[in-house]
């Protein structure tokens, strides 16, 4: 049994923060558990690569999720350090300041959030010299600047920094890439400070359930290499594992929905109905088209030998189609002109996807071809996570509830409409032969949404299934502290009661910051 001040489970974007801040005090002992390896495969370096992570039952948990009655899919989460800002698309997109200022009566406003990501940002395109590095890959594509221009004749702006401001407009992706190369969390946070001798990480260990005595969180009990031990914690233990396997681990402590956990065979410490509950997801609409001629990556990215010479280009000079994020271009759009700001975001690229294969990693058709992805900015759809085993190494049970509400169903067929107007608009409109996915049958309100099912996919990011708030039934209060066990807390997705506007990665990171200084005692919000 070893003793620390802080425990932190969980190794991605927000525990890495922490570990770097909470070590920063060499009296302070922390320690970090990571149920994953250390993240040496060669494959988290190259950003293109993070397919073959996602897909590596080594690198990426599989979770089991229920998308309707009968229909399943796969949602995939890091699983090693770096946690999945090893394996993401590497988008970074710090939200918009109206989300966040939805979240001003917790404390959690855009005036407190904006400098905390000046600060962590090392961008080109500010005068920002942060630990996070980050570049903007213009000029990638012929085919990228005619999305541009055409994105330019619907009257979208277009942004050299897509976080400059929350209007509408379309740029290149602002990416966690430098010199060709993948910055994880790991690599801003965790690397930089590793050989502190007060900061332990423990590694292939997985988190069993917490430790609490006399309504106080002491620990967490872990299993590494076929054996069991107790870490305990003399200030806290904070879970930062996500919000998939935070909720999951609360249940499995006995802190969660009554019923759930009897069913499941967990004796109940807590009854916290809202853990696991208000579940939020993205699910990008996929639209592809068959260009009249060739162009894009496809045809130097479809085929082994096409791989090959990409991999030594970006060897060579780490550069090329393998050093650029998972899509190219990013947009912030209205779904209809009459609303104040965006609720669609759209991904774009020059390459078009194959139908997928069960055990293989992201393949590309042969055929020249492009991909959009249309995507409900802020979903109000919410599914939910229950345990159905007392042991966390069983999935939980998952039920996705896409396009539950009609928001969510207007908005999602108005983005695919709107996606289809830019590919049949200007510059763009002259090199698309075909729409092949999800094809022109899909024309009606139902028969779009039902495309979105079937093709579609998660978005990677997953919120609110332990939603701060000021009421006694939120599960954490806005220091981010559990309601009903003292000295636990959650800092990661899970927390947030709402989307922030685009990509997750970069929301987490800052709200770990800020997490670090409510812990230290830096601020009194």
């Amino acid at each position: 049994m070893d003793g620390f001040d802080y425990v932190i489970v969980g190794a991605g974007a927000a525990g890495c923060v922490l570990a770097n801040r909470l070590s920063e005090d060499p009296g302070t002992r922390v320690l970090l558990i990571e149920a994953g390896g250390w993240d040496r495969s060669p494959f988290v370096r190259v950003p293109k690569a993070f397919a073959r992570l996602m897909d590596d039952p080594r690198t990426a948990w599989h979770y089991p999720a229920t998308i309707a009655p009968g229909r399943h899919e796969t949602w995939q989460r890091g699983r090693l350090i770096g946690g999945s800002t090893a394996i993401n698309g590497m988008v970074w997109s710090r939200g918009a300041a109206a989300d966040w200022d939805a979240l001003a009566p917790l404390g959690w406003g855009w005036s407190t959030m904006g400098p905390i990501f000046a600060q962590l940002e090392d961008h080109p395109a500010r005068d920002t010299d942060g630990p996070v590095r980050l570049s903007v890959a213009t000029g990638t594509d012929p085919l990228c600047e005619e999305m541009l221009e055409t994105g330019a004749e619907l009257g979208w702006r277009r942004a050299d920094d897509l976080d400059a401001d929350d209007g509408e407009r379309i740029g290149y992706v602002t990416a966690t890439i430098h010199a060709g190369r993948r910055v994880t969390a790991a690599d801003a946070f965790l690397h930089p400070v590793r050989q502190r001798p007060n900061l332990t990480v423990a590694v292939d260990t997985v988190a069993l359930r917490l430790l609490v005595e006399g309504g106080r969180a002491v620990g967490v009990r872990v299993a590494h290499r076929g054996r069991e031990v107790d870490h305990r914690a003399a200030a806290e233990v904070i879970l930062a594992a996500g919000a998939l396997a935070t909720p999951q681990l609360l249940q499995v402590s006995g802190i969660g929905p009554a019923d759930t956990l009897r069913a499941a065979g967990v004796p109940v410490l807590l009854d916290r109905p809202r853990v696991g509950a208000g579940l939020r997801e993205h699910r990008p609409i996929p639209l592809q088209y068959r260009l009249a001629e060739p162009g894009g990556y496809n045809a130097r990215l479809g085929s082994p030998l096409g791989q090959a010479r990409a991999a030594l280009r970006w060897l060579a000079t780490r550069g090329g189609p393998l050093a650029l994020p998972v899509l190219d271009v990013a947009a912030h759009v209205r779904s209809r002109p009459e609303l104040d700001r965006p609720d669609v975001h759209l991904l774009m690229a020059p390459f078009s996807a194959a139908p997928p294969r069960p055990g293989r990693a992201l393949e590309l058709e042969r055929e020249p071809g492009l991909l959009c992805l249309g995507t409900v900015t802020r979903p109000d759809s919410e599914g939910s996570l229950a345990v159905t085993d007392p042991d966390p190494r069983t999935p939980p049970a998952i039920v996705a509830n896409y396009f539950a509400t009609a928001h969510d169903r207007r908005v999602a067929v108005d983005a695919v409409r709107l996606v289809r107007e830019l590919f049949a608009t200007g510059p763009i409109a002259k090199r698309i032969a075909a729409e092949t996915l999800p094809g022109p049958a899909a024309q009606t309100d139902e028969e779009i949404i039902e495309a979105g099912r079937t093709h579609g996919y998660c978005g990677y990011h997953a919120i609110g299934t332990c939603a701060m708030g000021t009421g006694d039934d939120h599960v954490v209060d806005p220091q981010l502290r559990v309601r009903g066990v003292d000295g636990l807390r959650v800092v990661d997705a899970s927390v947030l009661p709402a989307m922030v506007s685009g990509w997750t990665s970069a929301p987490v990171t800052a709200l770990a910051w800020r997490a670090a200084d409510l812990i230290l005692g830096r601020t009194t919000d």
